[in-house]
Formats: C-alpha cells, structure tokens, sequence
C-alpha cells in the first residue's frame, strides 16, 4: 500500500523533471477564468515531508481524452495540477470516502465500480520524492519481522499491529530523481454548493498499487506502481489499450531504488520537515532466548 510519502519540489522543478510547458496555453480559457469543471486547479503547495491522506497534492495530467480522440495534443505529460488525495467517486453521497480510496489495487481497479471508469479514461502520475513504509518487529519474537500488511488482504493485520512496533523507511530513486506513482483521478460535484462556486468541485486522487516485489516485499505485502519515465506517455494516454497499460502496471523500476531506515518520527503527521528523510542507525535487535529454536 501506500500511505504515506515525502513531495517537497515546486512547480517549476515538476515543470523540468517531467518536461512539460511551464504553461499550457492552450487550455487556458479566452477570459482568462479557470473553468472548475474542466480542469484541476493549480495551487501552490509547500514542501511537504509526510503527505497524509486527504492532503491537497500535486498531479501531472496528460491530453484530455477530448482532444485525444481528436488526434490533437501530445500525449505524454504537459499539465499540473492539485487535487486530494483520496478518490472520491462522481457517484458518492459524502467526500469522506475519499479517505478509504487513497489506494486502488492494479490486479481490480479495471473493474471494480469505484475505479473502472477513472482507469479507463481518467489517468495521471503523482510525483513524491519517496514513499514510506512499515516493517513489523513483533515483541514477542526479539530480532525477528514480519512484512506489514493491508487491512484488505490480512484478516489479522490489526491484531499482529498491535502486538509489533513499527520500523520505518523511505523508498525513492537513489540518484534522487522524482518517482512517478500510477494514480486515477475523478471530479466530484458538492451538492450543497450553487453553480458557479469554485468550491462546488473537488477534484481527487488515488495511488495505485501491487504486490511488492521480492526486493520490498520483506518491508511490506504491497507497493504504489512507480511508472518508469519511458512509459509516462502510456499511461497518461486516453487512448492506450489493456496490454499497454498492463506493462505500465508491471514496470516498476525497483532495482534503481534505494531503501532506507529512518526515524520513527515519520509516524506522527504532526512532524514535517526534511530530517524525516535522513537515514536513522538501527541498533541490534536483543538477542532472543538462548535456548529457543526457529522450528
């Protein structure tokens, strides 16, 4: 899963990491107002060192699916915007959903209802410096862990959280470059907001996600799908089919990742700055009982 991750560039460095216009002229209307409707807005967000979940955050868009079928546009990335971070449906009642969709698993987001329409026609990459994820020290087996897991896929998962402490660690590039997470996005009308409020729109995110590879899979169950950069115009593009998108999927670049334990800190959202991604010394785990056996 993912639920946590660190995003502190600007703007201007998306705008050159991921080699877009730094404006796109021609989506801007001819008055100059931003349409609500048809497009996300663009916000200034700060640096932001423990993105939680229902946190506004930043999204690269590619060719709208209109002009896509026009067979105008390029189609990889070319557009930034914010949203938050927690899908909330065209469909649902109450946004608060939204905090139970910040992850849609690869393997069923084609069909689940929740997703199905935002994966086929609604695709963007969400830029993070790194992820964070939770390793397992269970207390009753000193020196030993276990992989986290997912409330969705563990019947236990609470139980062997419970009697566990937590070990951090960040998961990003380790030449430093942005990670890309595969994400689907919607836009959801507030019903108790008159037309022509700005607010009467919230436009939402959700990080896909898949089983972890071997490399990570110690650390945790599950892992965000990071898009590698020659596959950013696949999946930005309306119009790519189920086989491109399933490579997509399936391309995580875990081997140019670098894993690194940090400071228990980063449970809190309340600590937020960038020591949360400095490497933290992890002591030896006590020895356990000199006469127990593993089997």
């Amino acid at each position: 899963m993912c639920g946590r991750y660190a995003q502190a560039r600007n703007q201007h460095e998306l705008q050159l990491a991921f080699d877009f216009p730094e404006a796109d002229e021609s989506a801007a209307p001819a008055d100059g107002a931003s349409d609500p409707r048809a497009r996300p807005p663009l916000e200034e967000l700060a640096p932001d060192y423990n993105v939680a979940p229902g946190k506004s955050v930043y999204v690269v868009l590619g060719t709208p699916p209109r002009e896509a079928a026009a067979g105008t546009g390029y189609r990889g990335p070319r557009t930034l915007g914010t949203m938050r971070w927690g899908l909330v449906p065209s469909w649902a009642k109450d946004p608060n959903v939204g905090y139970k969709m910040i992850n849609a698993r690869s393997e069923t987001a084609a069909e689940k209802p929740a997703y199905r329409n935002a994966f086929a026609r609604r695709r963007c990459l969400i830029p993070a410096d790194a992820y964070y994820e939770w390793q397992l020290l269970p207390e009753d087996r000193p020196g030993d862990t276990e992989a986290g897991t997912s409330p969705v896929t563990d019947a236990g998962h609470k139980r062997r959280k419970a009697r566990s402490r937590k070990r951090p660690y960040a998961i990003g590039y380790a030449d430093g470059s942005p990670l890309a997470f595969a994400g689907l996005f919607e836009r959801w009308r507030d019903p108790t907001r008159p037309d022509g409020d700005p607010a009467a729109w919230l436009w939402s995110c959700t990080v896909v996600t898949t089983q972890a590879a071997p490399e990570l899979s110690g650390i945790h169950e599950r892992m965000p799908v990071v898009v590698p950069p020659q596959l950013w115009q696949v999946w930005l593009d309306p119009a790519s089919g189920p086989d491109d998108l399933h490579q997509a999927l399936a391309a995580t670049p875990v081997r140019e990742f670098s894993v690194t334990p940090v400071s228990t800190a980063v449970n809190s959202v309340r600590n937020n700055g960038p020591e949360l991604l400095d490497p933290e010394p992890q002591p030896p785990e006590p020895a356990g009982d000199p006469g127990a056996t593993l089997f």
